[in-house]
């Protein structure tokens, strides 16, 4: 189908004009006003309306190597996730009109995408399109099938407020986990997690020893353990397995807020303690995202589960956005609207 008669000559782009050392900040974008791009054979034209924020674009910024992903390039377009409706369909066999969403559309108000890189999304699957762009298909993953989660289970988020660990523990409770612990990095968030978000305790990071601090809130051990993060959380975790426990480690957020995510592992203990240590990521899960969104629209829709986000509105704000997204800002997702 055709495009629509309202697509402007030009269009802004957020771009990455210099490599920060540390944390991204504004900075270290510019926005430009660049021509609206053409597509060709099997591309589709799409105006973005929403965009996800996710630390690991900290790191790609950065331009740390060690990801199993290119990092963004200085004088480009910031890549990312987001939401974004079709405005010339050419030759692709989508509508004008469609909702689509892409990992690569980026901070941009259109964007030209392969029709094959881009997800039709079904109007009807959730409530509203922002959900797509949930982080729960990760935590999902984490607590149902590399943790294992069941009945009468103690389990423990690192990261609790984030995009991933909001639903996570909310995951947990709904799979019939008794006691579910997070850890978090202030008081004002924990306060969210306990009355809000279904957690029935939370360690705080740099408020004394974190060993401590979880021993007390899970005096009896671990039966599963969410890991985000790595590094002296997964190690103070791992010290309170029982045995039996599953322990799935879903990211690494330690290593790409510039802590170390590396951790000791006592072979032994795990032996001993018949302890599953298991590494999940999602693009080796894909079958689990249809699962998710099955399970995530009935639940939003019966309101036994909530999606915790933060909105800042106007493609200018992106650089912000993830600036407040590494200080630890928000709670829940971080989505920009245009």
């Amino acid at each position: 189908m055709s495009a629509s008669s309202a697509v402007p000559a030009t269009h802004r782009e957020v771009h990455l004009v210099t490599r920060p050392t540390g944390a991204p900040s504004e900075e270290h974008f510019t926005v430009v006003e660049v021509p609206v791009p053409v597509p060709g054979p099997g591309q589709v034209l799409v105006r973005t309306t929403t965009l996800a924020v996710l630390t690991i674009m900290s790191e790609l910024i950065r331009g740390r190597g060690e990801l199993p992903m290119p990092p963004f390039d200085v004088g480009a377009c910031v890549p990312g996730p987001g939401i974004a409706e079709v405005v010339d369909a050419g030759d692709s066999g989508l509508q004008v009109g469609d909702l689509v969403a892409s990992q690569t559309g980026g901070w941009r108000e259109y964007a030209v995408l392969d029709a094959q890189a881009v997800q039709c999304l079904d109007p009807g699957a959730l409530p509203f399109p922002a959900a797509h762009l949930s982080q729960g298909a990760a935590a999902y993953l984490g607590v149902v099938r590399a943790g294992e989660v069941r009945q009468g289970d103690t389990v423990f988020v690192t990261s609790a407020a984030g995009g991933v660990g909001s639903l996570a523990g909310q995951i947990a409770r709904l799979r019939g986990a008794a006691r579910v612990i997070g850890s978090t990095s202030s008081q004002r968030k924990a306060d969210i997690l306990t009355k809000e978000l279904g957690y029935d305790a939370v360690v705080l990071r740099n408020a004394g020893s974190l060993d401590e601090q979880l021993r007390a809130a899970a005096p009896d051990g671990l039966d599963v353990v969410v890991d985000n993060v790595g590094g002296e959380q997964l190690k103070s975790a791992m010290a309170l397995a029982r045995r039996g426990a599953r322990i799935a480690l879903i990211g690494a957020l330690a290593g790409q807020l510039g802590d170390s995510a590396v951790t000791e592992i006592d072979p032994h203990a795990l032996i001993s303690g018949s302890v599953t240590l298991r590494g999940a990521a999602l693009f080796d899960h894909l079958d689990v995202i249809p699962e998710w969104t099955d399970f995530f629209g009935r639940a939003l829709r019966d309101g036994t589960l909530t999606f915790p986000r933060t909105v800042l509105t106007g493609l200018d704000q992106a650089p912000r956005a993830l600036r407040e997204l590494v200080e630890g800002r928000h709670v829940g997702a971080v989505h920009v609207e245009l």
